[in-house]
């Protein structure tokens, strides 16, 4: 491990319509990510319940940001000294729908909350039918290590405007939980979509998915170059790679594009 390295795991895994074996296996995979030196663990989109195609149990199974799933989270960072980033059901304010939300948890608490923002109503699929879409607020980030982390989740990434506020909010780190689903091609919609936010924004990009054969699995962590330097097959495991600030800062001497941009990023 280079000195003054973060380690960050991609967690990779299959949730499913039983809350206690996902948080079973949540907690197998971060035990195996710290033991290979990983401080934050990222683990997929809909992590602590998810049925396909949507029922009303994800109403039943939805849960406030003080439930069961968040204490569960915050309990495990704390047992291994990591932040746990995942995805989760969130109960809405009307509950005729849910929230899909991204938390970042520690033994402190909550660090940041994210709430997807672009839904996935695309290729036959119709996830605003059962999900409320996120406001567009200002990013919420957090630090570990001195890197600075923002969240983003699945379809965002076809977007770049998503990315790029994270940018403009200082993020060395864009964090991806997804559940990117599979067919024609979408393997290499996400590999190349991942690769792209990385290096238009020159920051690192640290995507979790689930497994096949609901989704593509392949869950990548991308420096800011463009290179994969870490990532997971099609099967349940966990991936690390050693991410340095040092690295952003070297390719944003040479590629300075940021800084050459003309245009900036307006909510609509």
């Amino acid at each position: 491990m280079p000195e003054n390295a973060l380690g960050v795991a991609v967690a990779q895994f299959s949730p499913r319509a039983d809350p206690h074996a996902n948080r079973e296996e949540i907690a197998s995979l971060v035990v195996r990510a710290a033991a290979r030196g990983a401080r934050v663990v990222v683990l997929p989109e809909y992590s602590s319940y998810f049925v396909d195609p949507f029922d009303a149990s994800v109403l039943a199974n939805a849960e406030a940001l003080d439930g069961a799933f968040v204490s569960f989270l915050r309990g495990l960072a704390a047992a291994h000294d990591v932040t746990i980033v995942a995805g989760l059901l969130e109960k809405s304010a009307d509950g005729e729908r849910v929230r899909n939300t991204v938390v970042a948890a520690d033994a402190g608490g909550v660090r940041a909350v994210y709430r997807k923002a672009h839904l996935y109503d695309a290729f036959g699929q119709r996830e605003s039918d059962w999900v409320e879409p996120g406001d567009t607020a200002e990013p919420e980030t957090f630090v570990v290590g001195g890197l600075v982390f923002g969240l983003m989740t699945c379809y965002d990434l076809r977007f770049p405007e998503s990315a790029r506020l994270l940018a403009d909010a200082g993020v060395d780190v864009a964090v991806v939980p997804a559940q990117w689903v599979r067919g024609p091609l979408k393997e290499h919609h996400w590999r190349t979509l991942l690769l792209a936010r990385a290096i238009e924004n020159t920051i690192y990009v640290a995507a979790a998915d689930h497994t096949p054969p609901l989704a593509v699995g392949n869950s990548l962590i991308v420096d800011p170059q463009g290179t994969a330097v870490a990532s997971v097959g099609t099967t349940t495991d966990v991936a690390v790679a050693f991410l340095e600030r040092a690295a952003v800062d070297n390719v944003r001497r040479v590629n300075p594009a940021l800084e050459l941009r003309r245009y900036r990023v307006v909510p609509r």
